[in-house]
C-alpha cells in the first residue's frame, strides 16, 4: 500500500483515498519508498504526512520544514547545479526571503487588483462557453483556455504568444505522462518568442541515457530566453503588469526565471485541472448540480468544496531542518517530508462525513491553496476564474459524451480528457 502512494500510475486510475483513509487511522506519519519509474531512477524515500492537523502543521513551520533545503517536489533535483538554480524560486524559499520575493508581486494578486479584472474574466469566460454550445466539445481544452489568456494579460505576454504558456507547463507538470511530456498546441508565435524557441532542448535525456530534470534549467532553456527576452522589451516600455513589478523589485536573474517559471506553470495548471475536476464531481453527483442549477447563490461555496474534494496539487514537499517527532514517528534532520493536501481534505476528524460531496458545506477548512507562509498568493483570482466559469456554465445543460481520462502524476490532479455537450439553455 505505501508504495502505491507514490507512484504516478495509480493516480491515472483515480486518487487513493480508500489508502489514505486507512493510513490517517493506521500511520498517519508513513515512510513511503521511491521505486524506480520508467526511465527514473529510484529516490530515497520520504515521511508521507496524510492528518489534516499535521498537514498544518508542517506548512506553518518553516523553521522545521524547509522548502528552501532540497525544493518542495517529491523527485529529488538531479544534481547541486539544478538545486541551487530551483532554490531561486518563491515557492522554494523560507522567510525571509520567501517574503522579500512575495512582496514584489503580491500588489497584482490583492482583491482590490482582481476586482480590477472581473469583468474582463468574466467576459472571457462567457465566450468560452458560448463557443462551445451546441456541439461535442474537450472540457479540459476549453477550461484550459481561461487560466492561459488571464495568465498571458496579467504577465504582459503577447497574445500570439500564450499558448506557450500551456505548452511549458504541459512539459514540466505532465513529465510522467507520455501524452503530455513534449505536447505542443503553439500555432503563432511572436519574432521574439520564435528565436527563443530556437533554445528548446533537442534530446529529454542525459549521453548516458539518464532523463533530464523537466524543472532543470537545461529542461527549459527555451522558456527563460524567453523571460528574459519579455524582460527586454519591459525594461524599454514597462506597463501594469507582473514582469513589469518584477523588474522594478530587483530580482537577480535566476529569480526572475523562476518567478516567470512559477506564474506560467503553477498559475496556470492548477486551475487547467481544477475547473474540469470541479465539472466532473459536479457530473458525478448530479442532484448537487441540480441544486447548485436551481440557486446559483450556492456558487461561492460549490466552488471551496470543488476544491476540497478535487484538490488540483495533492502533495507538497519539504525538508526536516532538525531531528524531530511528528504523531510519534521519528524524523531526522535532512529528510523528506511530504504533506498530502490530497488527504487532509477527507479527514474526518475535520469534514464529516468527508467522502460526500456537498456544496452547501461549511465550515470547508480545506487546505488545497495551502497553508502558512506559502499559502498561494493567486488563490483569489483562481476563485475568480472559476466563479466565472461555471457561472457562464451552468445555464446550461450539461452531459458526458466520453470516458474522463484523468493524468498520471503524483502531484497534480489532472484530467487530460473530459468529452461533454453543452445544450442551449431551454
Amino acid at each position: 500500500m505505501h508504495e502505491e502512494i507514490f507512484l504516478p500510475s495509480t493516480y491515472a486510475a483515480g486518487v487513493p483515498y480508500a489508502a489514505f483513509r486507512k493510513l490517517r487511522a493506521e500511520s498517519p506519519v508513513a515512510w513511503i519508498p521511491e521505486p524506480a519509474v520508467g526511465p527514473w531512477p529510484p529516490g530515497t524515500g520520504y515521511w508521507a504526512v496524510f492528518s489534516h492537523a499535521d498537514v498544518k502543521h508542517v506548512l506553518r513551520s518553516p523553521d522545521l520544514f524547509s522548502s528552501h533545503l532540497g525544493a518542495t517536489q517529491i523527485r529529488d533535483p538531479d544534481t547541486p547545479e539544478d538545486l541551487d538554480f530551483v532554490r531561486a524560486m518563491m515557492l522554494n524559499q523560507d522567510p525571509p526571503s520567501h517574503s522579500r520575493l512575495r512582496r514584489i508581486v503580491a500588489a497584482a494578486f490583492t482583491p482590490r487588483a482582481v476586482r480590477a479584472l472581473e469583468e474582463t474574466i468574466e467576459t472571457r469566460a462567457r465566450t468560452l462557453i458560448a463557443s462551445a454550445v451546441g456541439r461535442d466539445t474537450d472540457f479540459v481544452e476549453l477550461a484550459a483556455d481561461l487560466p492561459v489568456w488571464t495568465l498571458a494579460h496579467i504577465m504582459g505576454v503577447p497574445e500570439t504568444d500564450r499558448r506557450l504558456l500551456y505548452d511549458w507547463a504541459s512539459r514540466v507538470i505532465g513529465y510522467q505522462d507520455d501524452e503530455y511530456a513534449d505536447l505542443s498546441t503553439t500555432t503563432s508565435m511572436s519574432p521574439m518568442a520564435r528565436e527563443a524557441m530556437r533554445r528548446k532542448p533537442s534530446t529529454t535525456t542525459h549521453p548516458d541515457g539518464r532523463p533530464i530534470n523537466p524543472r532543470s534549467a537545461a529542461a527549459l532553456a527555451d522558456m527563460f530566453a524567453y523571460a528574459h527576452a519579455l524582460a527586454a522589451v519591459k525594461k524599454k516600455h514597462p506597463t501594469d503588469d507582473i514582469m513589469s513589478r518584477m523588474l522594478e523589485g530587483g530580482l537577480t536573474g535566476h529569480e526572475l526565471e523562476n518567478m516567470f517559471f512559477l506564474f506560467a506553470v503553477a498559475g496556470n495548471e492548477t486551475l487547467r485541472n481544477g475547473i474540469p475536476g470541479g465539472l466532473l464531481t459536479l457530473l458525478d453527483h448530479p442532484a448537487e448540480l441540480a441544486r447548485l442549477r436551481a440557486d446559483p447563490s450556492l456558487l461561492p461555496s460549490a466552488i471551496e468544496e470543488m476544491l476540497r474534494y478535487w484538490p488540483p496539487v495533492m502533495d507538497f514537499r519539504r525538508t526536516a531542518t532538525t531531528d524531530l517527532t511528528l504523531s510519534g514517528r521519528p524524523i531526522r534532520a535532512g529528510q523528506k517530508v511530504v504533506v498530502y493536501h490530497a488527504s487532509a481534505n477527507r479527514d474526518e476528524t475535520v469534514f464529516p462525513d468527508p467522502d460526500r460531496f456537498d456544496i452547501t458545506r461549511t465550515p470547508n477548512d480545506h487546505v488545497s491553496f495551502g497553508f502558512g507562509p506559502h499559502y498561494c498568493l493567486g488563490a483569489h483570482l483562481a476563485r475568480t476564474q472559476m466563479r466565472a466559469l461555471f457561472r457562464a456554465l451552468l445555464p446550461h445543460p450539461v452531459e458526458r459524451t466520453g470516458t474522463p481520462v484523468r493524468l498520471a502524476s503524483n502531484f497534480q490532479n489532472g484530467l487530460k480528457h473530459l468529452p461533454v455537450r453543452l445544450t442551449p439553455t431551454p
